[in-house]
């Protein structure tokens, strides 16, 4: 049950052996003297019904605090509760100069000295309501001096949490770091602890110990906390944006030592995988502070800001600002340069910008990102980034000079064919969608004609949605070569498995123009030899239903089909009457 950090935190936060009930006392028998005297103040009678009401407000808490258990055994008392007492003594000293018949010291002096007094007895009042509230007082303090083991219920996890996050707001530097450094241990050791922290701990404070001017170490330790807690739970991840933590974040990331730089990096990217909290980049005008993070941050900084660009691109009105503040020319290097993971990351940015418009795309072609989206299509070996990669050369390619220059490129186009035969489901679908909407040469086509089994087997796949057209509009075009339309004829595997695409009981196939299209497509060369195969395996019964059901392109192909026959026909005729 014992950590090594919680031994420390034990040895730490052991309660000295001095009794505190009669410091208790001692504060109860004040505090009911200077209620009385605050009745008799003369000067600054203002002020002191103020620090009237809030005497009141803190003898309340005092008593509550006596009728809690084990207050006693609670270690933060033995700093709390004396300087509470030194505060007390020295409103009396006050409340004494006050009630004098003729002040005669400087007013300003005065003032000043109460309002110091106040603002401390406001502390005072609030470290006490903190203890009660967590409701550690209630429980022996020797429960919560090992941090609870991972298999602990979630009762036992919420009281350490709110002891820890008391002690943390209440406690001293020293108390302060070993209240991080268990709160570290315990996000490290227990994944289901970051839910429990966001509910039960302050998180809006820890936020506050990122500010600059706390010791480094609680800094540093407090950015680890809530970069751990960005990246465990939806939950945690939207407590710590929620209580201002994308701000504080930022500024460290501009500003930071190298290594908080890399933490706050790593919790900015988690906080905007949120789209709804994607937009609070620009809000915070964090952009400017992104690409210039990228552009001169470690590589451990540039992976996780790469991730926080491609995130925050998924907002379209954000993808304007990105262009205008020159994220492209920072970011197309990283393509290059970058560990697969930033190349994914980035691939995908390009992606979803270069789907915004020609503006965008027009940027993406002349910092050179023609060439290097075609190799990384060519090198990779990263699905995901391949896959950004062809959806952002599918959208440059809307760009006539693009389109000429992927149409002519041998290499590019038996990459397509390529991934259409081996690549994943998506892979295929975005290859076969492309392929289709270039113009390639029939030298080309037939580079590729090795795909058409591939795409006719796409074509039964009603999963994902549009594939079955992105293969039948690719094969569609490459049958237009003669030498590829023979090709497929000898598959045949293929060409039964066309024909039951035919088929009207075939369900899986509900769109039959898709068959219906590539049968077309096949006989439009007039091959006897593909009529008689096509015949012999039923397409012409399968085709004749379809006519019969009215499918567009169903009476052609039945023609077509046809056609051969009543030529042989003709030819016997002539034969046997000649």
């Amino acid at each position: 049950m014992h950590h090594s950090s919680a031994a420390v935190f034990g040895e730490l936060t052991k309660p000295p052996t001095a009794p505190l009930q009669p410091l208790l006392d001692l504060i109860t028998n004040v505090l009911s003297l200077l209620l009385l005297s605050s009745l008799t103040v003369r000067s600054f009678i203002g002020r002191w019904q103020i620090l009237r009401s809030k005497l009141f407000s803190l003898n309340s808490s005092l008593s509550s605090l006596s009728e809690s258990p084990h207050w006693s055994q609670n270690p933060l008392l033995h700093t709390l509760l004396p300087s509470l007492l030194s505060n007390l003594q020295r409103l009396t000293s006050l409340s004494d100069q006050c009630s004098s018949a003729s002040f005669s010291g400087g007013k300003l002096l005065m003032q000043s000295d109460l309002d110091i007094a106040s603002s401390s007895l406001s502390t005072h009042i609030s470290d006490l309501d903190l203890l009660l509230r967590s409701g550690v007082l209630h429980q022996q303090n020797a429960i919560v001096l090992s941090l609870p083991p991972p298999t602990s219920d979630k009762d036992d996890i919420a009281f350490f949490i709110r002891d820890l996050f008391t002690r943390l707001q209440i406690g001293g530097a020293e108390f302060k770091k070993k209240s991080l450094e268990s709160l570290l241990q315990l996000l490290t050791d227990n994944e289901k602890s970051s839910r429990i922290i966001a509910k039960e701990g302050n998180v809006g404070y820890l936020v506050t110990l990122l500010d600059l001017h706390h010791h480094p170490l609680i800094r540093e330790h407090a950015l680890a906390a809530v970069s751990l807690l960005t990246s465990s739970s939806v939950d945690s991840r939207k407590t710590v944006f929620e209580q201002g933590g994308l701000g504080p974040l930022l500024r460290l990331l501009e500003t930071g030592s190298p290594p908080l730089k890399t933490r706050a990096a790593v919790a900015i990217e988690a906080i905007t995988v949120d789209p709804e909290t994607a937009w609070a980049i620009s809000a915070y005008g964090g952009v400017t502070v992104l690409i210039e993070a990228c552009r001169s941050g470690s590589k451990e900084v540039q992976e996780h800001i790469a991730g926080a660009i491609s995130n925050i691109s998924a907002v379209e009105e954000i993808r304007t600002t990105l262009a205008e503040e020159g994220a492209i020319p920072v970011i197309l290097p990283l393509l290059i340069s970058g560990s697969s993971s930033v190349k994914e990351k980035t691939a995908n940015f390009i992606s979803l910008i270069s789907s915004s418009g020609e503006y965008f795309r027009d940027l993406i072609v002349r910092e050179r990102g023609l060439q290097i989206l075609i190799h990384l299509v060519q090198e990779s070996s990263n699905p995901d980034t391949i896959e950004h990669s062809l959806l952002a050369l599918t959208h440059i390619s809307a760009m006539e000079t693009i389109s000429r220059v992927l149409s002519s490129s041998t290499t590019f186009i038996i990459r397509l064919g390529e991934l259409i035969k081996h690549g994943n489901v998506i892979l295929q679908q975005i290859s076969s969608s492309l392929l289709s909407n270039l113009t390639i040469s029939d030298g080309n086509k037939r580079a590729v004609a090795d795909c058409l089994s591939s795409l006719i087997r796409l074509m039964e796949s009603p999963k994902p949605a549009g594939l079955q057209e992105a293969a039948t509009e690719a094969a569609k075009s490459l049958l237009t070569v003669r030498s590829n339309r023979k090709e497929l004829m000898r598959d045949e595997k293929s060409v039964i498995r066309l024909v039951q695409m035919l088929d009207p009981r075939n369900e899986r196939m509900a769109n039959k123009e898709l068959p219906v299209m590539i049968v077309t497509a096949i006989l439009s060369g007039g091959s006897y030899a593909a009529r008689t195969k096509l015949i012999g395996v039923g397409a012409d019964r399968y085709l004749q239903s379809l006519e019969e059901m009215e499918v567009s392109g169903a009476k052609k192909a039945v023609q077509r089909l046809a056609a051969g026959n009543r030529l042989k026909n003709i030819f016997t005729r002539a034969w046997k009457d000649h």
